[in-house]
């Protein structure tokens, strides 16, 4: 279990060593800045050289010299910062230093990123060890503060709201075709499964022979909720220029718990088709 928990956390956590490096560069607050420039890099980190009223001349790292309005740049934080977990604490929250945070993030194989009661997840495009048993225990009661950004740490907060406050709670997962949305809702819905749902007993009554026709219904009650995903989407799913595996309807899930029977899950899809890109 230990060899798994250390494995998911280089997926999850900055390494403190190289943390330490990176904050340990000189860095001058008043020379350093962001600057626009064509896609695909959208801004540039460049020092600025000098100023002329309300123009900047400054040098980007590639060693072009550019000429703009000092308004067009954006102020860059400070080292300890790089690679910031949440970033609602910044000292700088411009467009800039959100997307160099998030790349830099990305880079280092962190797809998760707090800001403040939000979580924004990059899309890895494949597979990461950080959602087995051992995370979802990692993150079973603990505060988002004390754990690293994690979409399970969004859903144990609601579980654990609803527990103390009898109050619904609710979750919005955004975001353009591709950025994972589909993927996320499956592990809330696993993350909720295993917290909430009903341990098996060991010794189960074998299952029923299905009727004519019919299919064997095998595990319990969150394992045949998790299982039926592959089913909606087979009926809701199409290849597009941006997603191998997009949703094109709007999915409502909604869980509902009792003290009688710990959880349930019912699952209404509100169709709205898409129009294929």
């Amino acid at each position: 279990m230990l060899g798994n928990q250390s494995e998911a956390m280089q997926y999850l956590r900055v390494d403190p060593a190289k943390a330490m490096k990176e904050q340990a560069k000189g860095f001058d607050a008043k020379k350093w800045v962001w600057v626009p420039v064509p896609a695909p890099d959208g801004y540039k980190a460049a020092m600025v050289k000098s100023a002329a009223g309300d123009k900047v001349t400054v040098e980007t790292q590639d060693g072009k010299t550019m000429e703009l309005l000092k308004e067009k740049c954006d102020q860059m934080n400070p080292p300890k910062y790089e690679k910031c977990s949440d970033m609602a604490s910044l000292t700088y929250l411009n467009e800039a230093s959100v997307l160099y945070n998030l790349k830099a993030r990305y880079e280092a194989g962190l797809i998760y990123t707090y800001s403040g009661l939000f979580c924004v997840a990059v899309n890895p495009y494949r597979r990461l060890p950080i959602y087995s048993d051992e995370v979802v225990k990692m993150y079973r009661g603990k505060r988002p503060s004390e754990m690293p950004p994690h979409v399970f740490a969004i859903v144990d907060t609601a579980y654990q709201d609803m527990l103390i406050e009898h109050e619904n709670q609710s979750m919005l997962i955004t975001g353009e075709s591709g950025a994972g949305k589909t993927e996320n809702t499956k592990k809330v819905i696993q993350y909720i499964a295993k917290v909430a749902g009903v341990e098996k007993k060991k010794e189960a009554a074998p299952a029923e022979a299905p009727a004519e026709g019919g299919a064997m219904i095998q595990g319990g009650l969150d394992e045949q909720v998790v299982q039926a995903n592959p089913l909606l989407e087979a009926f809701g799913n199409a290849k597009t220029t941006r997603n191998n595996n997009s949703s094109r309807f709007g999915k409502f899930i909604r869980c509902h718990f009792s003290k009688l029977v710990n959880w349930q899950v019912l699952i209404s899809n509100l169709i709205f088709w898409r129009r294929i890109v």
